[in-house]
């Protein structure tokens, strides 16, 4: 950030709003920490302290809602319609689970959801919506195949703290250590299939826009226009230079161009859970055959970096951008470059297996009633010391990440 307060040229509109795509900051102090049992894995695992089967092990996730929470404080000021808060604790569920999907914890998960609220602006109705919205979450996913029971939790009074609310949760399993998806054996040679995260799928009650909860706090400030500002100041910072602050268009009613969906809709879409085809997969492949899973949640199209080694990801064959990322890039002028990094732009899951499975992996997709297609592959890497590195190629150009070739 440069003296003035203004993002400095060079940084992108993401991090001028105080937040990283890529973590760095995070990764710089946790990447010198053990690793765990599977030190490549999308998650950490460990040895199971629950139960000291040697056999088995243990892994724990916290995530949350993120800015998505303050999208629901939003459409219920503009329009008195409180039941967005359900979603929002989907997204705080999902952003859990899909992660432990990815190191195949498909069973055993018990989930604990945190809300921190400031109580003069968050009454006990929405308090309702969150709370009855994680029961019917944890039983639709229950309903799909997944093991995941709720463990309760704690609503905590924090206006000093908060100025509206966080809506957080955390997940813990046992698992059999030979049931482990391990992302450390992703190698070159494999084909990668990517799974929307937009539209419509068969266990989705209408249209998705895609957006999950990631990249949220660019995504509002994008597409909305400054009387959010002026009339709600609880729900940005105040130290974030005012032509980055609900610099957009429109409001929360406002139709969203290309999609059935209004604006807030689109943005408040529940994050997508891919729990039903995960369970199913596991259960047709067999974990051996899959090479990995990948959640591409912070990092977006680049979150594949970490896994693996010694791997070029060529990913030239992405879907078109939905609506909600079409519009975001239209309205902030956002480079291509930054829109892959902090949004999924169309897929969220990616599964890498041999060529010879995609065929398999399609039909299994497609009997869920979700789109799928192969967007890329796996190469060796030509980076020095083989590192791992990306390249997009999209209708703008192609976009390289990691160690250049």
């Amino acid at each position: 950030m440069a003296a003035d307060g203004k993002p400095a040229p060079d940084q992108g509109r993401y991090a001028a709003r105080g937040v990283s795509a890529s973590k760095g900051e995070v990764h710089a102090v946790v990447d010198g920490l053990d690793r765990g049992l599977f030190p490549g894995a999308f998650c950490k695992l460990t040895e199971d302290v629950l139960t000291g089967d040697p056999a088995r092990c243990n892994v724990t996730h916290a995530d949350g809602a993120g800015t998505k929470a303050l999208l629901a404080y939003l459409w219920w000021k503009e329009t008195g319609d409180v039941s967005a808060f359900r979603g929002v604790a989907q997204d705080s569920v999902v952003m859990n689970v899909d992660d432990l999907l990815c190191v195949g914890a498909v069973d055993g998960i018990l989930l604990s959801s945190t809300v921190n609220r400031n109580a003069r602006r968050i009454p006990g109705e929405v308090l309702r919506e969150l709370i009855e919205g994680t029961e019917e979450c944890l039983a639709r996913l229950r309903a799909a195949g997944l093991g995941i029971r709720s463990g309760g939790g704690e609503t905590a009074d924090v206006g000093d703290l908060t100025p509206t609310l966080t809506v957080d949760s955390n997940a813990t399993a046992v698992l059999r250590r030979d049931a482990v998806v391990d992302a450390g054996r992703v190698r070159p040679g494999l084909a990668i299939v990517g799974v929307a995260s937009h539209g419509t799928c068969g266990w989705e009650p209408g249209e998705n826009s895609g957006i999950g909860s990631n990249g949220l706090t660019s995504a509002r400030h994008e597409l909305l226009s400054r009387h959010h500002a002026e009339a709600y100041p609880e729900t940005y910072d105040a130290t974030t230079p005012r032509e980055l602050v609900y610099c957009g268009p429109h409001r929360m009613t406002d139709p969203l161009p290309g999609s059935s969906l209004s604006v807030g809709r689109a943005l408040l879409s529940p994050t997508r859970s891919y729990a039903p085809v995960v369970v199913s997969l596991l259960r047709e492949l067999g974990v051996a055959r899959v090479a990995g899973l990948i959640h591409c949640s912070g990092g977006a199209q680049t979150k594949c970096l970490r896994f693996g080694q010694g791997v070029h990801y060529v990913k030239d064959n992405l879907f078109p951008a939905p609506p909600v990322f079409a519009e975001i890039a239209r309205c902030s002028g956002t480079a291509p470059r930054e829109m892959h990094q902090v949004y999924n732009m169309g897929h969220r899951l990616e599964i890498l297996v041999e060529p010879k499975l995609v065929d398999t992996v399609l039909q299994l997709v497609a009997s869920h009633k979700v789109e799928a297609r192969v967007v890329g592959r796996t190469e060796a890497s030509a980076a020095p010391g083989g590192a791992n590195h990306v390249t997009l190629r999209t209708s703008q150009g192609e976009l390289t990440y990691g160690p250049k070739a």
